[in-house]
């Protein structure tokens, strides 16, 4: 089954760029050009990457961003401007899994695709009909969902992804490096801080009060793990 991606871009040149390339590697390419529609479509298919611009007509990618993650983990990957470190860290802050900073090389933008297309086909590949439950919190692995008290807690897939390498090692720190070379890659281009708006949006989700975790614990001057 060919893999779905969503392109969404006011530039018409780029998409239409984008889309031929993506085409040609035999995806599946929807694309829109403002925010409204993209939430619209966005609701009407599941795709298995959105590559979403920031600036968009009518609403933002970061409001575009924030209103998809209001009913789907879909992974996204924000186009940002270059140099830009506060749009980086703002649509991460949104729920983005990752971003590329404008004018990109396509081939680089392939590779991101991919690799979350790797990443999360080796997943589910690897965690097929696995549960995990911990006090009151259960993951389950092969749907990639996370219930705190039997209610489901919506994370996207980044912070899944480090939830569940923390709880699968409970009690084991994790230096910020070492969670960012293995949830993202090893040739992922970011830094620490991407782990720690990550833990904090994750924290925010599964803790009563974040200041004083319950799940995910700070190690201070090390790392971050997961209390047994």
């Amino acid at each position: 089954m060919s893999k779905k991606v969503f392109v969404v871009d006011d530039e018409k040149l780029i998409v239409k760029g984008i889309r031929f390339s993506l085409e040609q590697d035999g995806m599946e390419v929807d694309c829109a050009y403002d925010g409204e529609e993209a939430v619209a479509a966005a609701k009407s298919k599941e795709y298995d990457v959105v590559l979403l611009d920031v600036m968009l007509p009518k609403l933002t990618g970061f409001e575009v961003c924030q209103q998809i993650r209001e009913f789907s983990n879909m992974p996204i990957i924000m186009l940002t401007a270059k140099g830009d470190d506060m749009d980086k860290i703002l649509g991460l802050e949104y729920g983005a899994d990752d971003y590329i900073t404008k004018p990109f090389n396509i081939l680089e933008v392939k590779a991101r695709i991919k690799a979350i297309m790797r990443r999360n086909g080796r997943k589910a590949n690897e965690n097929e009909s696995k549960t995990i439950t911990y006090g009151d919190m259960q993951i389950d692995s092969e749907g990639r969902r996370a219930f705190i008290a039997g209610k489901e807690v919506n994370l996207t897939a980044k912070e899944f992804d480090v939830l569940e390498l923390l709880i699968l090692n409970p009690n084991k720190v994790y230096s910020r490096e070492n969670l960012l070379n293995i949830v993202w890659g090893y040739d992922y281009p970011g830094d620490v801080r991407t782990v720690d708006v990550h833990i904090r949006r994750l924290r925010e989700k599964i803790e009563d009060n974040p200041s004083e975790p319950k799940y995910v614990h700070t190690k201070w001057g090390v790392g971050y793990y997961f209390k047994n």
